[in-house]
C-alpha cells in the first residue's frame, strides 16, 4: 500500500490540510474557516478547543473520506499552529481559557513596562536577549499569573499553539527547539532545557513543555484521539511547529542567505542565515535564534497586518462583490486586484500605515495607528486597495533597510502565504524592493511544509534539503526598473509618516 504524510495548519482565518504522497505531491486537501475574536482593543483570542483541535479533527476526516485513502495509509502526522500562542491548560490538556494569539495580541504590555521600570532597558534586554515585544510568550504568561490568579494555578502547562495539538494527539507535551528558544525567552537555555532559575519570574519549570526538535518523533496517536480523528492507533506525529515556519520550509526557506516572507494575515518573515547575531534593541534588530532546520540560525519578526489589512478594505469598500461572491459571481479579492492593476504606482497620491492593530517589526509600538495619508476628493476605493497593497511592500522594504544595516543582503526572497495569489500585488512587492521575488506555488502551504516534515520524521525522506529537492521551482515576480523611482519617493514619505505621527498616535489612544 502507498503511504501519505498528514499536515495539518491552523491559520488566523482557515485551517487546511493535506494529503502528500510518497511522490512529494499533494494527493488530497481539504480546508475549514473559522473566526478569531477582538474582546478588547489589543486582546486577540481563539477557542483552542473548538477551532484548533475541532479543526483538525474535522480536517482529518475531511482529507480520508474526500480522498478514499484509509488511515492505514497514513504513515505520519505534522502539525503547525499560529506561532507564538500561550495556552495554560489543566492536567487533562483541556484549556482553561481562550488562547492568548501571537504577536498582534499587546495585553502584556503593562507588564513588559513593569519589567523595563524594574530592570532598566538594558537590564531587560539581557534578560530576554532583545527588547521585549508582543511576540514574548513569558510576558503573556505573565499577564495570566498577575490578571488571571485562579486560572494560574490551575494550570499544568502553558503551551503554544502546535505543542496544543500535539499533545492532544499523543498525550506527550513537546515544543519545537526553535519556538521555545526564539518565542518563550528567558524560559529556555540555548541547548533546549528549561532554565529553572529565570523561569521563576514567570511560571513554574514544570509548567513548560520539553524542548524537541521539530521533525522528532514526539509519540503516538491514542485511542482517544484515534476516536476523534479517524486516525490509526499508534500513528507516529512529529514535533510539529508554527504556521509561519511551516509555511517557509514549504517555500524553500532550508539555507542560509534566504529571506522569506508569509504574506498571510499578518506578515512573518524568517532570514535564514549561518550564525548568531545579536540583538539591537536601538533600532528593533532581533537577532538570532536557532532555526528549524538543523545548522542555521533564523532572524525574524512580523507585522500585525497585511492580509488582515487588505481584509478590511474588502469589508468596508466592496461589499456588492462580497455579495456577487456568495450568489456565484467572481471571487470579490480578484476583482480587488484587476481594479488595483488599473491604478499607477502610489495609487495617485495615497499611502497607507497599516497599524490597525498595533505595530510588531520594525517599529514594536502596540498603540501605533493606522493612517491614511494624502486622502482627496478624486480618490476613491481603487486608491485605497492599491495603496493597502503597497503599504505590505513599504514594510518589506523598510525589513530590508534594516537588515541591510546589520551586514544582511538577502540572496533570494522568497514569498509565501495567501497573497501569493494576488499577482498584481506580488508584482508591487518586486517594484518597491527593486529585486526579483521567488512566490511560492499555491500548494507550497505551511500544512504542505507539516507533512514533509513529517516524511523527514519517518524516515521517507533524509533531510529538509532532500524535502526541498523534491520541489519545484517558484515563478518569479521581476521588477520594473522604471517605477523605481515613483516608489522611492513614496516609501520615503511612508518611512517618515510614523515619527511625525507617533505622538498623535499616542495620544489619540489614550
Amino acid at each position: 500500500m502507498k503511504k501519505y504524510f498528514m499536515g495539518v495548519d491552523i491559520g488566523t482565518y482557515e485551517s487546511k490540510g493535506v494529503l502528500v504522497g510518497e511522490d512529494l505531491r499533494i494527493a488530497a486537501s481539504f480546508a475549514v474557516p473559522h473566526t478569531m475574536d477582538n474582546p478588547r482593543p489589543n486582546y486577540f483570542e481563539q477557542d483552542a478547543e473548538k477551532i484548533w483541535w475541532g479543526d483538525f479533527c474535522r480536517i482529518s476526516r475531511g482529507l480520508m473520506e474526500s480522498s478514499g485513502i484509509p488511515a492505514s495509509g497514513i504513515a505520519c502526522v505534522g502539525s503547525s499552529v499560529l506561532g507564538c500562542d500561550c495556552l495554560p491548560v489543566d492536567e487533562n490538556c483541556s484549556p482553561l481559557r481562550p488562547a492568548i494569539l501571537y504577536g498582534i495580541d499587546a495585553r502584556a504590555e503593562p507588564q513588559i513596562a513593569r519589567l523595563r521600570r524594574e530592570l532598566g532597558e538594558d537590564g531587560v534586554a539581557s534578560l530576554f536577549g532583545h527588547a521585549p515585544c508582543s511576540d514574548d510568550v513569558a510576558a503573556k504568561i505573565l499577564w495570566v499569573r498577575e490578571t488571571e490568579p485562579e486560572i494560574f494555578a490551575r494550570t499544568a502547562k502553558f503551551l503554544t499553539g502546535s505543542s496544543y495539538l500535539t499533545a492532544k494527539l499523543t498525550g506527550e507535551y513537546r515544543i519545537d527547539h526553535y519556538l521555545a528558544k526564539s518565542s518563550f525567552h528567558p524560559l529556555y537555555r540555548a541547548d533546549g532545557s528549561i532554565d529553572s532559575e529565570r523561569c521563576g519570574m514567570f511560571c513554574r519549570a514544570d509548567q513548560l513543555a520539553e524542548c524537541a526538535v521539530v521533525t522528532d518523533i514526539a509519540g503516538h496517536v491514542t485511542p482517544a484521539a484515534a476516536a476523534q480523528t479517524g486516525l490509526c492507533e499508534g500513528t507516529p506525529v512529529i514535533v510539529g511547529t508554527g504556521d509561519s515556519t511551516a509555511e517557509s520550509v514549504a517555500g524553500g526557506l532550508v539555507e542560509p542567505g534566504s529571506l522569506l516572507m508569509q504574506f498571510g494575515s499578518t506578515m512573518f518573515y524568517i532570514y535564514c542565515v549561518d550564525s548568531e547575531l545579536e540583538a539591537c534593541s536601538a533600532d528593533h534588530f532581533p537577532g538570532s535564534s536557532v532555526f528549524t532546520v538543523p545548522g542555521t540560525y533564523a532572524v525574524a519578526g512580523g507585522t500585525n497586518c497585511c492580509g488582515i489589512l487588505t481584509r478590511w478594505v474588502r469589508d468596508t469598500f466592496y461589499a456588492p462583490e462580497l455579495a456577487a461572491e456568495a450568489s456565484g459571481g467572481p471571487n470579490a479579492y480578484s476583482v480587488m486586484a484587476r481594479e488595483a492593476e488599473k491604478v499607477a504606482p502610489g495609487s495617485d497620491g495615497l499611502v497607507i500605515l497599516p497599524y490597525f492593530y498595533g505595530e510588531r517589526s520594525p517599529i514594536d509600538d502596540p498603540q501605533a495607528r493606522g493612517v491614511i495619508f494624502g486622502l482627496t476628493g478624486n480618490h476613491g476605493r481603487s486608491q485605497i486597495n492599491r495603496a493597502a497593497l503597497e503599504a505590505a511592500a513599504y514594510s518589506a522594504r523598510q525589513h530590508l533597510r534594516l537588515f541591510e544595516k546589520h551586514g544582511l543582503v538577502p540572496g533570494n526572497v522568497i514569498i509565501a502565504g495567501g497573497g501569493t495569489k494576488n499577482p498584481v500585488w506580488m508584482q508591487i512587492v518586486a517594484d518597491v524592493l527593486q529585486k526579483p521575488v521567488s512566490v511560492a506555488s499555491d500548494w507550497q502551504t505551511a500544512s504542505y511544509g507539516d507533512a514533509g516534515m513529517a516524511a523527514i520524521g519517518c524516515g521517507a525522506l533524509e533531510d529538509f534539503a532532500a524535502f526541498r529537492r523534491a520541489m519545484p521551482d517558484c515563478r518569479t515576480a521581476v521588477p520594473d526598473p522604471a517605477k523605481a523611482g515613483v516608489y522611492a519617493k513614496y516609501a520615503d514619505i511612508y518611512d517618515s509618516l510614523y515619527p511625525a505621527t507617533r505622538a498623535l498616535m499616542h495620544d489619540i489612544g489614550r
